[in-house]
Order: structure tokens, then C-alpha cells, then sequence
């Protein structure tokens, strides 16, 4: 690692008892960067540019009297490639690298599109290929202030969350609802996975001792 990185790394955990890194997936369009933005920033823009590679930002939240910086990462999908050999094991690179570390991964559709419903078992599937066994999932509903133009029902949708046994809620970037408690649910079951002294499993977690950051040892491997 370079002096830089190291002295950002060492910048971003100083202060924190947690490093949780966090993913927001989905198709386009279903509000990920809206979602990322006001959690972040408490920002809404109905024009934000449809992201291009990976956007990151953030955030120190406190729970249950820590302090836990999250690192909260969105990536744009629709990224086209020649799809020859080679084509497709950059895809794999770049999908992999983006997954690896990851300590909770937040699936999002609209619930005024039902194929960005139908899609999240197509996302579940990429985060079994290519994260950490144990990661964190949430499943979120976005823009439930569009209620006249909802087209999945909420019933239909915690059922299935229900079945897969994650967290479900829905949240509108827009009128803020929700949001807060999406990225608080997310940290919380990652910190209770975790555990007091060490992570459970899955990626290795960064728990903060006095000034200098230790990585917890990993009990069941991958990243």
C-alpha cells in the first residue's frame, strides 16, 4: 500500500470503533444514487446523472455507543462490453473486485417498475457468485411516494424478502422516508453478525483498536 493510501486508510478508521464497506445494487434507474445521496449528504436532485463506474461516499454513524464509518459504494450496471473471452473476464474482474470486502450489499428496485423487481433474483445470484458467503442483504423498495404509479405491491414483496430471510423495507429518496433506517438496519446486522470482538465470518472486518486499524481474522473464507 502507498503512503497516501495508507495515510487515507489510517484517516478514515482513526476515529471509528467500525469500517463497514456497503453496496447499493440494482438496475438503472431505480434511484441508488438518489438512495446514496440523501443518506449521505441529505440531498435530492431529480437530475442526477445516471452513474458511470462506481460512486462512493462517507458516512459516521453512531450505534449502540460506537462509532462506525460506512463506506457506501453504488455501481452503475449497464456497462457494455465486447463479449469475446476476454470481454467477459473483465466483467468478472470488475464485478468481483466491486463485491470484494463487502460487509452488507442493499438490493434496490422500484416499486413503480415490476421488472426491477424481477430482476433482484438475478442480483441475488451475483452476490451468491461473487461476495463473501456470509454478507449482509436488504432488500429495499424505492420510491414509495409514487403510490399512484406503484406496480409491486409491499405485501408481494416482504413475502419474498421473507422467504430469503433479509431485512425488507421500502424508501423514497425523495421525501426521505425510509432511508435513514435502511443504512442503520444494514449496520446493525452487520454489527450483531460481528459480534463484540471479532467478525462472524464472511469479509474481514475492520474493528478499530486505540489508533491503529486491525483486521479481524476471517472463520470462514473468501475475499
Amino acid at each position: 500500500m502507498s503512503s497516501f493510501a495508507s495515510s487515507t486508510f489510517l484517516l478514515i478508521v482513526t476515529f471509528s470503533d467500525y469500517l463497514f464497506k456497503l453496496l447499493l445494487i440494482g438496475d438503472s434507474g431505480v434511484g441508488k444514487s438518489c438512495l446514496l445521496l440523501r443518506f449521505a449528504d441529505d440531498t435530492y436532485t431529480e437530475s442526477y446523472i445516471s452513474t458511470i463506474g462506481v460512486d462512493f461516499k462517507i458516512r459516521t454513524i453512531e450505534l449502540d455507543g460506537k462509532t462506525i464509518k460506512l463506506q457506501i459504494f453504488v455501481r452503475e450496471n449497464r456497462i457494455c462490453f465486447q463479449w469475446d473471452t476476454a470481454g467477459q473476464e473483465r466483467f468478472r474482474t470488475i464485478t468481483s473486485s466491486y463485491y470484494r470486502g463487502a460487509h452488507g450489499i442493499i438490493v434496490v428496485y422500484d416499486i413503480t417498475d415490476q421488472e426491477s423487481f424481477n430482476n433482484v433474483k438475478q442480483w441475488l445470484q451475483e452476490i451468491d457468485r461473487y461476495a463473501c458467503e456470509n454478507v449482509n442483504k436488504l432488500l429495499v423498495g424505492n420510491k414509495c411516494d409514487l403510490t399512484a404509479k406503484r406496480a409491486v405491491e409491499t405485501q408481494a414483496a416482504k413475502e419474498y424478502a421473507d422467504q430469503l430471510g433479509i431485512p425488507f423495507l421500502e424508501t423514497s429518496a425523495k421525501s426521505s422516508t425510509n432511508v435513514e433506517q435502511a443504512f442503520l438496519t444494514m449496520a446493525s446486522e452487520i454489527k450483531s453478525r460481528m459480534g463484540p470482538v471479532q467478525g462472524a465470518g464472511g469479509a474481514p472486518a475492520v474493528r478499530i483498536t486505540g489508533s491503529q486499524p486491525v483486521q479481524d481474522k476471517k472463520t470462514g473464507g473468501c475475499c
